[in-house]
């Protein structure tokens, strides 16, 4: 088959611009072949080379004694001690999901789940962070149907319980939606697997499913704006199948234990070219491919196409000479491809063959190393005016607007369409803050969170950033779990744009600022840039997933309110409203500044909770709709009322930060008091749990009735 002629057009097609395709051609000294062109455009893209986000990921704190494996890898380790480590990450997959939701979701989730058991570790849970347009948007309801099965589907067919989340709406995102996948897995700490290769001449092993044509150029799309030829796109959405996943699970990690790994690799975005070339970087070697040995599904797959196709459930592995055959009856017991595809040389080469003929000879250090940097120019967020006037609202009417928006009503319609309870080890699934899974066989329990909120991103970047992570770090404390560490999803519109630009730099250094501070250094994370359409970006959404450990499920607070209860208010605040739930919901604004984080406060309230666990009923920290929607939500979910003692809109709907709502007795109380002065905490009683009504100072209405909306407003809006 003849190759097309490289042109400008074909160039710009490939995401490629002509001072890109300059520097390739000096690289290697000619006109690349339209195999090597597509390998380039698969390398040197946004998605697989952070080239416009390198520089500001590079002051990200990464390290900390904790901390085994940190960025550039699969996916981090943190160390939890007794020998064993957790190995998490969260990633993107938002062009695909807009595009095809079902498909696009739920290939998100394969692929985060590989992330973590490439690195030989077995998937205990996984979380999502989704954003969606306005409800009342066309496309809206079709995304939500979609997006939400897609990640059902291959969860629960794979067999991991999906254990929390978070779902917003805004009209940002009507063009764009974002779905953000979180996967964590437990390995033996002295047995974690990388992706390095080592040794010359070793064998190049593909493993799990063939490959096809879907996803052919799915990273490029992933690293473009939309337009009108969204349609144009659909065949780069990858197609997955979770049983194959499942098994390729079971088979890579029999083959660990063999001995006959020496390195393996997810087949992700930009499929066998990133995988291969990153092993060769990784190990200082150059990879021989023969494609004529790769499994196909399909006739006629030109080199191109296997080299850029997306193919799911696929891995790529260094293998030990002597353990072939071995090696080959894991994967057919498996009843799963296992073929011999090339091999690893001295040279500095990547060279691909297919039908005899050599379709790609590139130094593979160029491709790698050598992708292109950019130090885009960017400009600082102005400061937010402050907050205008904030009219009088009855209490329980604002309660209300925020509990009937999707935003913030009950969220079961979605949670209840995944598993949460295969594998057996869920201790708090969905719906109740931070999700909490036993370690198998232990005293031990991890707590996993994630949490960003846009709208301050937006207003303010540092802050913004900064609150994302006090938030997850508050979310940890406040089930009594010590937070380890983090993994970030960068979701920002297109870098190009210096405004946008000024947004990812701002959100990263108050991220930087507020891991630093909290002692959760960040080991994973993925950056996903020109989330565009037609020139209108999302919200800046730097999500933030968080991992903490619990030395024992004697020290969870998972209570629930008692009747009789004191409702005890930690930290302390002065009624800020700029960017509030309150505001977007109720008024239909979004003016302001957002709350300052005072990261010391963080800190100290936070390790404050955990040291006094003995004397707390129940927890929950403060963050959208304030005090009333905390104290509402908490007295909700144990079926009892709620009296507060304030009734004005700053105290109960404000969104000052480092605060927790507290239930407990009056003896524990007292005792929190006494502990409170003696750490510095700033603590106050603030109501009382009990009765059948929810009381915000002198307006009350029935639990029942409040409920029943909270209930069964989502399921209104998208059923």
């Amino acid at each position: 088959m003849q190759e097309p002629e490289i042109t400008p057009d074909l160039i710009a097609a490939h995401g490629l611009t002509e001072e890109e395709y300059a520097r390739i051609r000096a690289l290697i000294g000619r006109t690349p072949s339209f195999t090597e062109l597509g390998v380039f455009s698969a390398m040197w893209n946004e998605h697989c080379s952070y080239k416009s986000s390198r520089k500001w990921l590079r002051t990200l704190p990464t390290k900390g004694p904790q901390v085994i494996c940190g960025p550039g890898e699969n996916a981090g380790v943190v160390d939890i001690g007794d020998g064993l480590a957790v190995v998490f990450k969260m990633e993107s997959h938002n062009h695909p999901s807009y595009i095809e939701p079902y498909q696009g979701a739920a290939t998100g989730m394969g692929g985060i789940l590989r992330d973590v058991f490439t690195m030989g570790a077995r998937p205990v849970a996984a979380m999502n962070a989704l954003s969606f347009g306005s409800p009342d948007h066309t496309r809206t309801r079709q995304l939500v149907h979609g997006v939400v099965e897609g990640i059902g589907g291959y969860g629960n067919c794979f067999g991991v319980p999906t254990i929390g989340g978070e779902v917003r709406f805004h009209s940002a995102y009507d063009g764009n939606c974002l779905v953000n996948a979180f996967a964590a897995g437990l390995a033996r700490a002295d047995s974690i697997f990388y992706s390095a290769a080592s040794g010359v001449g070793m064998p190049v092993v593909y493993l799990g499913a063939k490959t096809g044509r879907d996803g052919v150029g799915g990273a490029t799309m992933a690293s473009a704006e939309f337009d009108e030829t969204i349609e144009e796109k659909r065949p780069t959405v990858q197609v997955g199948d979770p049983f194959t996943e499942k098994r390729l699970l079971e088979a890579c990690l029999e083959l660990m234990d063999s001995g006959a790994v020496i390195a393996i690799q997810d087949m992700g975005a930009a499929g066998l070219t990133c995988s291969a070339v990153e092993m060769g970087d990784k190990g200082d070697l150059g990879v021989r491919l023969d494609l004529d040995r790769v499994p196909c599904r399909e006739e006629g797959m030109t080199a191109y196409e296997m080299m850029l196709s997306e193919s799911q459930e696929r891995m790529l592995m260094i293998l030990r000479p002597e353990k072939e055959d071995e090696a080959r009856a894991v994967f057919e017991k498996w009843d799963l491809d296992f073929a011999l595809v090339g091999v690893t040389i001295a040279e500095d080469r990547f060279i691909v063959m297919h039908g005899n003929t050599t379709r790609a000879d590139l130094p593979l250090k160029a491709l790698s190393g050598s992708a292109p940097e950019y130090d885009r120019p960017w400009v600082e967020t102005p400061p937010a005016e402050p907050v205008g006037d904030v009219p009088g609202i009855d209490p329980i009417d604002a309660l209300r607007a925020l509990i009937a928006s999707p935003n913030h009503a009950c969220k079961a319609w979605i949670w209840e369409q995944y598993d949460h309870m295969v594998m057996a080890d869920t201790v708090r699934g969905p719906g109740l803050g931070a999700g909490i899974v036993r370690v198998h066989g232990t005293e031990k329990a991890l707590a996993f969170t994630a949490d960003v909120t846009p709208r301050y991103v937006r207003a303010n970047p540092r802050q913004g950033g900064r609150q994302a992570v006090a938030e997850a770090f508050r979310n940890l404390c406040a089930v009594g779990a010590r937070p380890l560490a983090v993994t970030d999803n960068l979701n920002f519109g297109n870098p190009e744009k210096p405004e946008v630009m000024g947004q990812l730099v701002g959100a990263v250094q108050g991220i930087a600022e507020a891991c630093e501070a909290l002692d959760t250094p960040v080991v994973s994370g993925n950056v996903s840039l020109y989330n565009e359409t037609d020139g209108r970006a999302i919200l800046p959404t730097p999500t933030i997933g968080a991992v903490g450990l619990l030395d024992s499920l004697d020290a969870l607070i998972a209570g629930r309110p008692v009747e009789g209860d004191l409702a005890l208010l930690v930290g302390e605040g002065a009624g800020h409203l700029g960017q509030s739930a309150l505001l977007y919901e109720v008024f239909n604004r979004e003016d302001g500044d957002a709350p300052e984080v005072d990261l010391a406060a963080e800190r100290r309230n936070g390790e404050f909770l955990r040291a006094n666990r003995q004397w707390i009923s129940a927890a929950t920290d403060l963050s959208d709709g304030g005090l009333a929607l905390a104290a509402f939500e908490m007295a909700e979910a144990a079926g009892l009322g709620v009296t507060l003692d304030a009734g004005d809109t700053p105290t109960l709907f404000g969104e000052d930060q480092a605060r927790y709502l507290i239930a407990c007795t009056f003896d524990a109380a007292e005792a929190l008091m006494v502990a409170a002065g003696q750490a510095g905490v700033p603590i106050a009683t603030v109501g009382r749990f009990g009765g059948e009504t929810v009381q915000l100072g002198r307006a009350g209405a029935p639990l029942s009735e409040l409920s029943a909306l909270y209930r069964s407003a989502f399921a209104a809006a998208f059923d």
